[in-house]
């Protein structure tokens, strides 16, 4: 017997998600990048400072493959690690210069992209699906 779908939205949604993934993926292989990789220098690129914490909430990633993930790029030299002389159970991370230059010459290629993949998109058709995305997203919060 075959199943199929039978909610267009959700479908259309998540294959939208995966190529816009793919495509991301894509790019960030030129620059021997994942995109959870990227995604930590990110938030760090346009955050500054944050802990370990902080930085898997925002991208959606376990602590444990934070810790994974933030050693690889350690040890590229993009970002380090520094303890919070308040509470030693806190490390703070930070780009390093290496890792700001790289964020430097990535992030306006990368805003490129995002720009190019929702172009077709005029002003009140982007609110209406950020609207439309935040009032499916507070029902998968309950």
């Amino acid at each position: 017997m075959e199943y199929k779908c039978t909610n267009q939205p959700f479908l259309l949604m998540m294959q939208t998600s995966k190529a816009i993934q793919e495509r991301i993926r894509d790019e960030m292989l030129n620059y021997k990048l994942s995109v959870t990789e990227f995604s930590v220098l990110e938030v760090l690129f346009l955050q500054g400072k944050q802990n370990i914490q902080q930085i898997g909430n925002r991208i959606l990633i376990s602590s444990g493959s934070m810790t994974y993930v933030i050693d690889k790029l350690e040890k590229r030299g993009l970002l380090s690690r520094n303890d919070c002389p308040e509470d030693r159970r806190i490390i703070h991370v930070t780009l390093t210069d290496d890792g700001f230059q790289l964020m430097k010459e990535i992030m306006p290629k990368h805003q490129e992209l995002v720009d190019h993949i929702f172009h077709s998109l005029g002003d009140k058709e982007a609110e209406t699906m950020v609207s439309l995305l935040k009032k499916v997203q507070s029902r998968v919060k309950v």
